[in-house]
């Protein structure tokens, strides 16, 4: 990654794509250019849905959902069209509980419901509530509990031990 420097330079890739080099800390927050951050989850990895499950629930027990987010993420926009929605509803869980936990209650209750509807919708819509080894119902019934008590008490919430499962 390069910098050119200068208030409307941005950060560039080797292939000149604008992406943001500055470290994160571990809810994906930007420290300043030069700080220790941890390490960022590599953008555009394919994996199998498995790889996804495994890597994802792996960074959400270790406090990092931002980073789980990102995993959930390549697996939307490089899946199956049909599979979508699933992975798109799974990162919007995984950036709720980033925002609770950074102390956004509001943002962060929004995007809990957002993912537990989204997960729910596919599920019923395809007939199937335990893709890969996800619980899906389970999944919704954490994001709906936790969207409601970041509302009753807005105060940023431990990201390990608020962690869902992803399955059994």
């Amino acid at each position: 990654m390069t910098n050119a420097g200068g208030s409307d330079a941005r950060d560039r890739d080797l292939t000149g794509r604008a992406r943001n080099a500055r470290p994160r800390d571990g809810l994906g927050r930007p420290l300043p250019y030069g700080a220790e951050g941890v390490p960022r989850q590599p953008e555009g990895v394919p994996r199998a849905p498995s790889e996804t499950v495994a890597e994802a629930q792996e960074l959400l027990a270790s406090g990092r959902p931002f980073h789980a987010h990102e995993v959930f993420e390549d697996a939307w926009k490089a899946g199956p069209e049909d599979e979508r929605a699933l992975w798109r509803g799974l990162a919007q869980l995984a950036v709720g509980l980033t925002h609770a936990a950074r102390g956004n209650a509001v943002g962060g209750a929004r995007l809990l419901r957002r993912g537990a509807g989204a997960v729910e919708e596919w599920a019923v819509e395809r007939g199937e509530d335990r893709p890969y080894g996800l619980d899906l119902p389970g999944l919704t019934r954490w994001a709906r509990q936790l969207a409601g008590r970041v509302e009753q008490d807005p105060a940023p919430v431990d990201p390990r031990a608020e962690a869902p499962r992803l399955g059994p």
